[in-house]
């Protein structure tokens, strides 16, 4: 693999990033919130069209979270090139079942430590720092997916460049688990209105967090802090008991 330098790498990963968003984000909102094609929203007369506004905010500080997830990349890349990592290129080193293995085990990681950063991001003395941008939107859209505060995005991307470092990763498990992220963040900040109750809210939405999972931790601040699963959420008791009643028991 060429080595380039940091600087290189920065803007070469702030363009990717930008747009992997702007083309996964930009493409779901057409789908879903073009007024031409609603095949899939419900009837739902609570339902509010998101401003202009909020939405051009929630891009503006997307892009400035593209720029700390670019540098962390190019962190992780300089450090590679350094042979400080534990990223690999050779499938056969570990066997093609470790692809699979090591891709669980990181999104169960990153859950849990989204799970606990983020309900520490809600602490009132954190809060205007760290996550009040995100909540900004009441009513997010797929372009609040990954609107972030700046210091917030710091430290998400902290777990991103430290995990390189401590379990050996294929470069196409990395890769997997980013692509998994953004989709994932994206459907999440659909909203329920933007979903036939049935999808995903059947027996996998107990422990898969979906957009009728996010979409109530918008309203409320005090429950669904989970990012893939929700499985925390249960153990800690912040899942909302309206959800199960609501969603889970119409569902089985």
């Amino acid at each position: 693999m060429l080595e380039h330098s940091f600087g290189f790498y920065s803007i070469v990963f702030f363009g990717i990033i930008l747009l992997r968003y702007f083309l996964v984000a930009g493409g779901i909102y057409v789908s879903f919130y073009s007024p031409w094609d609603q095949s899939f929203t419900e009837d739902n007369p609570q339902h509010q069209f998101p401003d202009w506004k909020s939405m051009l905010r929630d891009i503006q500080l997307s892009v400035l979270s593209a720029g700390v997830f670019a540098l962390a990349a190019a962190f992780i890349m300089a450090s590679y090139s350094w042979n400080i990592t534990r990223l690999y290129s050779d499938s056969q080193q570990y066997g093609l079942w470790y692809l699979g293995i090591s891709y669980s085990v990181v999104l169960i990681l990153q859950d849990s430590y989204f799970y606990f950063t983020h309900r520490l991001f809600h602490h009132s003395r954190l809060f205007p720092w760290f996550h009040q941008g995100h909540h900004r939107s009441h009513h997010p859209t797929p372009w609040t997916s990954f609107a972030f505060d700046p210091l917030e995005a710091i430290v998400q991307s902290f777990f991103l460049v430290g995990i390189t470092f401590i379990i050996p990763l294929h470069f196409i498990t990395l890769f997997a688990v980013l692509i998994t992220m953004t989709v994932w963040a994206v459907i999440n900040h659909l909203g329920i209105e933007r979903l036939p109750t049935f999808f995903p809210h059947h027996w996998l939405g107990r422990w898969v967090i979906g957009p009728a999972h996010h979409s109530i931790h918008h309203r409320k601040y005090t429950v669904h802090y989970g990012l893939y699963f929700t499985l925390w959420d249960n153990f800690l008791g912040t899942q909302d008991p309206a959800y199960k009643r609501k969603i889970l028991d119409r569902h089985p």
